[in-house]
């Protein structure tokens, strides 16, 4: 194996961890704003609170590292099909899924450096990923019928992961470590599904006011919203302090995948 390749895993396995300390804020703040105690925060939101801590510019430095190690593993992952997807329909739409996470963690990344003052920060389409990419032809009510597919079809995805165990297929684990990891998979993954299946509803909302002519500049929905939009709901607190701690399972899941996920960057 070349050093690059070597590098891989390592870089990986930071990612995994940076991604599940981004869901531990918006799982925590999640939980707080259920009871009026914070406002709910997205993955942006997150890295402004972390940047306040003490040492905050040495975390969200260790962050983009992270977080850079993360896209390049997803690049992997996609281009060279390390997880043996195939070419298939499906196997396509799994990878093409898997180059839209990158996208997006790039544009987190990205965001990041410019609250050092690194880059320069645009909100529409830095801190966005997909959608926030899109957001100036969102306006049109097809690309957001468009979305709401895609994020349903993301849903499902994390829906199906989790009640078919599916993830197991990735773990390098013992028997014993499955008996916490399956728990908290799947309580992590069908949350985060969740999030995705209200971010769809919300852009179906959008598909909906821009045929009746309204609604046009609204906001993209993004995470923020989809909690703001549970909130609302009939008992709305209970669901959303339910949605914070299984956010907060995801970022477990994530720490999870750092320590055992298997890495085959040797199939690449």
């Amino acid at each position: 194996m070349n050093l690059p390749r070597k590098w891989i895993k390592p870089l990986a396995r930071a990612g995994y961890s940076a991604r599940g300390l981004v869901y531990v804020i918006i799982g925590l703040f999640a939980l707080l704003a259920a009871f009026g105690a914070a406002e709910s925060k997205d993955s942006e939101g997150a890295l402004e609170k972390l940047l306040q801590q003490p040492f905050g510019t040495l975390l969200i430095w260790v962050l983009i590292v992270g977080l850079a190690g993360y896209v390049l593993w997803r690049l992997v992952q996609s281009l060279f099909d390390t997880d043996d997807h195939g070419h298939g329909p499906k196997g396509l739409a799994v990878r093409g899924g898997l180059l839209a996470s990158a996208f997006t963690y790039s544009a987190l990344a990205l965001f990041a450096l410019s609250l050092l003052g690194v880059t320069s920060a645009n909100s529409e389409t830095d801190s966005g990923g997909l959608a926030g990419a899109l957001a100036g032809f969102v306006s049109s009510h097809w690309i957001s019928l468009a979305l709401a597919v895609i994020f349903s079809g993301v849903a499902a995805a994390h829906f199906r992961k989790a009640w078919t165990r599916r993830y197991q297929d990735h773990f390098e684990a013992s028997g014993d470590a499955m008996k916490f990891i399956d728990p908290i998979s799947i309580i992590g993954l069908t949350a985060r599904g969740i999030i995705f299946i209200i971010i769809a509803i919300l852009f179906v909302y959008r598909f909906l006011n821009a045929e009746t002519g309204s609604g046009g500049n609204a906001d993209t929905p993004g995470l923020k919203d989809a909690l703001e939009f549970i909130r609302d709901r009939p008992a709305g607190t209970w669901l959303l302090a339910a949605i914070g701690l299984g956010l907060i399972a995801f970022a477990a899941y994530s720490f999870i995948e750092a320590w055992w996920r298997r890495i085959n960057v040797e199939d690449a």
